[in-house]
């Protein structure tokens, strides 16, 4: 039951409904019964009402319902007419079935939001989960993967576990229920079935937990195929120029394959609980028949005539659906486990980066950044080693070095994308683990390398974050990040839709959008990772000016490419195998005529 405990953790908040739904669940059962065996005993009277009427009169020796209702019956035959009689007892069969299936729908209207709301919840603690994830956790995941686990994994365990709590709720009562009332018509019979229901369901369980394995690898290849449709669709220019549609096809019709391949055993199997179930109820219906038939032929039970075992019967085979509903329901409660599964792999998954709840909250920037003695590793693998800087307010400070040197990272950990594993990050002399992730982060602007941008307006992508951002202070960053001219060219200006990741603008305009939202943000520490480098070179030198006037009195740190970008840089950090090998001025590390020099005569750069 631990593996559900999650789904357990999530209905306790919905005591009062559950609650409702057990109640009206036990009466619709409860009227059920009482409609069924209100049949018999009238039966039992109306073919012999001379004899039975006389018989039941008496006081009846122990409880029992049918004994009851049959003496009840018994006294209207006596003092009226059959039809009179006939016609009472279908009226309250109808008044039974209409309260069974009244309390019916008020134990499904009560049970309904509870599965949806849960369902709900899974999904947004997931999103929220994946919003506090650290970014290094992205980097061993698949996006589609993910997705797949919000959408279909979620989608498996409201269909399957939240769906079977309704079937683990009423059909046990139902089962409980009728062997009471079977208990009360025969015990020794009862005592039967209840030997044969164990070996049931250890058929069907066996069934039931073959189901468990590759339902979780239904669930990869389903993460697999929305990973595939991702990239597709994020790389149809290169895969269209590269020639490599047919090898795509392949590719995603192998994994279609293999995803139904595994769909088709999980169906074979779990189609198989029903007929199973079913088969296995009727042979244990035929021979408690075979059985207790014969013992009321021979007259060996006493107080079981024909029309009370006809009953007992009827009620016995009222057993046999709900039997089936709950074997069906461990097939599907399987499969919903694999999906449980993978949803707490997200949900368990640990938050290396933790938000101070008492952390200290920073308004404003006022003396330096200091990197002391930094050190981080990824899976044991050193990224960075003992690296110890410090940028004061207003200066720009560049980290250049080959592709893996770990300039990225280092520039990640100021806005603790990423924790250090070792040393301290100092902001205005504080450790930045001390002071709220928001606050700190409100201090930041970022441009990276790539254009991050979304499914909306140009308006509303430049004021992201800035949700208070009139449209002339928009406008005025864009002018700035010479965005302006090509907005206003726009068939709606910057009310225009940019389409998928900003599908629908060149790169160059792309990068320009997300500079004029570091521009409107106006934040006294910049972090720009090549902000230039997606530009045309016209493009490109308008971009920069207005960059180099964006970082005046600022602090800024520049991850650099292009090296011709950070001439003028207060202080350029090389970076080698994530060790600092040189540091200075552009004129100085030239003298020195070491690495960075040689990576400047690379680029020719004079």
């Amino acid at each position: 039951m631990r593996k559900y405990s999650l789904v357990f953790a999530y209905l306790k908040d919905y005591k009062l409904a559950l609650t409702s739904y057990i109640i009206c669940t036990l009466l619709s059962i409860v009227f059920g019964v009482a409609s069924l065996g209100m049949l018999f005993p009238f039966l039992q009277v109306l073919f012999d009402k001379e004899n039975v009427a006389a018989k039941t009169l008496k006081k009846s020796s122990g409880f029992s319902p049918f004994g009851w209702l049959k003496e009840k019956v018994a006294e209207l035959v006596n003092n009226g007419d059959q039809f009179h009689t006939l016609a009472v007892v279908c009226l309250l069969i109808i008044g039974s079935i209409i309260l069974k299936n009244t309390f019916l729908y008020l134990a499904s209207r009560s049970l309904l939001p509870v599965k949806n709301k849960v369902a709900t919840r899974f999904r947004v603690d997931i999103f929220n989960k994946v919003l506090s994830l650290p970014i290094g956790y992205f980097t061993e995941q698949r996006k589609g993967d993910l997705m797949s686990r919000m959408t279909n994994d979620v989608g498996q365990v409201e269909n399957s576990v939240l769906g079977a709590l309704e079937g683990w709720v009423k059909d046990p009562l139902q089962i409980i229920i009728n062997l009471i009332v079977l208990f009360t018509i025969n015990a020794e019979l009862t005592i039967i079935i209840l030997f044969f229901i164990p070996i049931m369901g250890f058929f069907i369980g066996r069934v039931g937990r073959s189901l468990k394995k590759p339902s979780g690898l239904i669930s990869q290849k389903n993460g697999e195929s929305i990973s595939i449709l991702d990239e597709t669709l994020g790389g149809l220019r290169v895969i269209k120029a590269f020639n490599v549609e047919q090898a795509i096809r392949k590719k995603f019709s192998e994994n279609s394959n293999n995803l139904l391949k595994l769909s088709n055993k999980v169906g074979y199997r779990q189609s198989l609980a029903s007929p199973m179930s079913e088969v296995l109820g009727v042979m244990m219906f035929t021979a408690i028949l075979w059985y207790g038939g014969g013992k009321v032929l021979g007259n060996q039970y006493p107080d079981l005539n024909g029309a009370m075992f006809l009953a007992y019967m009827a009620l016995f085979f009222n057993i046999i659906d709900p039997a089936k509903s709950i074997s069906g329901a461990f097939s599907n409660l399987q499969r919903g486990t694999a999906a449980i599964e993978r949803i707490q792999e997200v949900l368990l998954a640990p938050i290396t980066v933790n938000e101070n709840p008492t952390g200290l909250q920073i308004t404003s920037f006022t003396d330096s950044i200091e990197f002391k003695n930094v050190s981080f590793y990824y899976d044991d693998v050193a990224i960075l080693k003992d690296i110890s800087f410090k940028v004061q307010k207003g200066k720009t400070i560049a980290l250049v070095g080959s592709s893996g040197a770990g300039k990225s990272t280092l520039a990640d950990l100021i806005p603790r994308f990423h924790d250090a594993s070792g040393g301290a990050i100092l902001v205005d002399g504080v450790n930045i683990k001390d002071y709220s992730l928001f606050s700190l982060r409100s201090l930041m602007s970022i441009v990276t390398q790539e254009p991050i941008l979304f499914n909306d307006t140009i308006a509303n992508n430049i004021a992201l974050g800035m949700e208070n951002a009139n449209i002339t202070e928009i406008t005025d960053a864009a002018k700035i990040a010479n965005a302006h001219l090509f907005i206003e060219k726009k068939e709606f200006g910057y009310d225009t839709n940019i389409g998928d990741r900003g599908m629908k603008l060149s790169g160059g305009e792309r990068q320009r959008l997300t500079i004029a939202r570091a521009v409107l943000k106006n934040p006294p520490i910049l972090i720009l990772d090549e902000a230039t480098s997606s530009l045309d070179t016209e493009s490109e030198r308008l971009v920069q000016d207005a960059i180099n006037n964006l970082m005046e009195n600022r602090t800024s740190v520049v991850i650099a490419h292009r090296l011709s970008t950070i001439r003028h840089a207060d202080e350029i950090i090389v970076l080698r195998k994530g060790e600092i090998v040189e540091r200075g001025t552009h004129s100085g590390l030239i003298e020195q005529d070491g690495f960075y020099k040689r990576l400047v005569d690379m680029q020719e750069v004079k």
